[in-house]
């Protein structure tokens, strides 16, 4: 509304000598003022009418000599023009009111009235300069606002993505402890509880000692759970402590009663180890030997090897290994997910390790798992549990 306000000012639209008609002044200034409300929307089409009527009212002198309504009009949709981008439909429009001014500037400048003067064709040169260079700071300002906005749009859309990647690295994490607490000690439970039932005739004193075994067991399994529940409900809340590389043994020794006995040798040193690393071993271990439990007959001999490699040396690197041999009797027969290898694959390559797990030569089965003690100490140490 401004800019056809400032069009149509000053306002002389009305009888003089040497001016056209009330009604021709009326219709050109009209195609000159209304076209400039629809620039927006059609900025080509207004720019063609625009130019158009300012070509009527200059060389049917509406208005005698008088220029400036019409350059202004037109400087106007070049302004429009170049805000939009329509950069070689704003070249036409400028080369046209180039021309135009040119033509009035040679042929009629030099005899209009005082009055007129003022609009003189430098200022008139300024005035689409301006327009163009308004035009072309607004267009870049706008471009800089949406790249902001763009940018802020895929920086939120970033961090959602980071979000829902946590949450579902944290919810597989809390999955596979638990499937390390719960599939280890109830397949400890049930067998001790069998195995108690086939000897609570000929040696009573064995089922007192199942029963022990199997109470341990459950109240182990229950203070992890708690761990792990406490670390869900309040993540700073402080952790008692986890199970690590001392705790092997006990492990071992616990997975050994009732059936045939598994050995526990260790190679190297297991001081210097980061805490979350040495329950990093502690599972892994507990994944084999459930394994065992499950699978292996229970007169197949077993064995479980750590080596924690030399304290303070470079390339440092823990080596496990569960073996048990082909054993003669039944397996236990327990059912089983086939989930837990592909956790543990999965733990281990946290830490840039790797897994095998096969067959023996002699019908057994062997874990192994080798883990480099120098990937302890990165940012994407798991959270102990």
């Amino acid at each position: 509304m401004l800019l056809a306000t400032a069009v149509a000012v000053p306002p002389r639209v009305g009888a003089h000598p040497e001016w056209r008609p009330v009604p021709v002044q009326i219709v050109v200034m009209a195609f000159l003022v209304l076209p400039l409300l629809a620039r927006r929307r059609h900025p080509r089409l207004v720019a063609v009418v625009v130019a158009a009527a300012g070509l009527v009212q200059f060389a049917g002198q509406v208005w005698g000599d008088e220029i400036q309504r019409g350059n202004v009009a037109l400087a106007a949709v070049l302004y429009t023009l170049v805000v939009r981008g329509l950069v070689r439909d704003a070249a036409r429009l400028a080369a046209f009111a180039a021309g135009l001014t040119l033509v009035w500037a040679v042929s009629t400048y030099p005899q209009v009235d005082a009055d007129v003067r003022v609009m003189t064709p430098g200022a008139t040169a300024l005035l689409f300069a301006s327009a163009a260079l308004l035009g072309a700071f607004n267009r870049s300002r706008r471009e800089y606002l949406a790249e902001v906005e763009r940018r802020a749009r895929l920086a939120e859309s970033e961090r959602e993505a980071l979000a829902r990647a946590a949450v579902a690295e944290e919810r597989a994490r809390v999955a596979r402890e638990i499937h390390d607490v719960l599939a280890h000690s109830v397949s400890v439970m049930v067998l001790n509880a069998e195995g108690a039932k086939l000897v609570r005739h000929a040696d009573p004193a064995a089922v007192d000692r199942t029963l022990d075994i199997v109470s341990e067991t459950g109240r182990a399994a229950l203070h992890d759970l708690r761990v792990l529940l406490e670390v869900l409900r309040a993540p700073e809340a402080a952790l008692g402590p986890q199970p690590g590389s001392r705790d092997i043994g006990e492990l071992v020794a616990r997975c050994s009663l009732g059936r045939a006995p598994i050995d526990y040798t260790t190679t190297g040193e297991s001081d210097g180890l980061p805490a979350s690393f040495t329950l990093q071993v502690y599972r892994v271990v507990q994944e084999g030997l459930t394994n065992l439990v499950k699978h292996a007959a229970p007169d197949a001999a077993g064995t479980v090897h750590v080596d924690f490699g030399a304290a303070h040396t470079a390339g440092r690197r823990v080596r496990i290994e569960v073996r048990n041999a082909a054993g003669t009797a039944a397996p236990a027969g327990l059912p089983s997910a086939g989930q837990g290898l592909r956790g543990l694959e999965e733990r281990v390559a946290m830490f840039g390790g790797r897994v095998h797990a096969g067959a023996t030569s002699d019908g057994g089965f062997a874990l192994r798992a080798d883990l480099p003690v120098d990937r302890a100490g990165a940012g994407n140490r798991p959270v102990a549990a």
